[in-house]
């Protein structure tokens, strides 16, 4: 498709690179965008799953290696104090990683995995959350983080290609795969956005 088609559609710089690179040919960039949602002022679904609102820290993704949900679950399991952490998403089909995740969130109350959520559960832990954080070690544009952005949320991204697209200051990235820096990042997340 990179080389054959009339034309070629693609969501950001890093991977028009890459279509220049392997294909050697240009390609038109058209940006992914989300609505401007109306925050939910519900919370009955959050009381349903035990969160409390504005006391929890929110990933939105599928349950692969790729997303990184597993730094941000030990890093999460090594903060003091009593925020809790949802995940919100599941895999397309249960596998070892996936089971492993759910295992290990398991061994602490403070975390609570979602499974696939859409509509209104979703547009509340987006609206009640305290901090956004997305640990992909490989994105082409995240729609989740513009979803995130959209709801006005704090947000604490990787330091891939594809989050630095964004533009977003500096203090919201951490060095992907580093366990110790998503930590301390989020723990001065917490205390900062008050």
């Amino acid at each position: 498709g990179g080389r054959f088609a009339n034309e070629v559609i693609v969501i950001s710089e890093g991977i028009a690179g890459i279509i220049r690179q392997r294909c050697h040919r240009e390609s038109n960039l058209i940006y992914n965008g989300v609505p401007l949602p109306p925050p939910s002022t519900q919370t009955d679904y959050l009381t349903l799953i035990g969160a409390q609102p504005g006391r929890y820290i929110l990933a939105v993704a599928r349950l692969v290696p790729e997303k990184g949900l597993h730094d941000l679950i030990e890093a999460f399991l090594q903060m003091d104090g009593d925020y809790q952490l949802i995940i919100a998403g599941d895999a397309d089909h249960e596998t070892d990683y996936s089971r492993g995740l759910k295992k290990r969130a398991g061994q602490s109350s403070r975390i609570i995995m979602t499974g696939y959520i859409t509509g209104e559960p979703l547009n509340q832990v987006y609206s009640h959350a305290r901090l956004f954080v997305l640990p992909s070690a490989h994105e082409g544009l995240p729609i989740v983080l513009l979803e995130a952005l959209s709801y006005g949320l704090p947000v604490l991204v990787s330091d891939i290609p594809a989050n630095r697209e964004v533009g977003l200051p500096e203090a919201r990235y951490f060095k992907c795969g580093d366990i110790a820096a998503l930590k301390e990042r989020m723990t001065m997340h917490l205390q900062r956005d008050l």
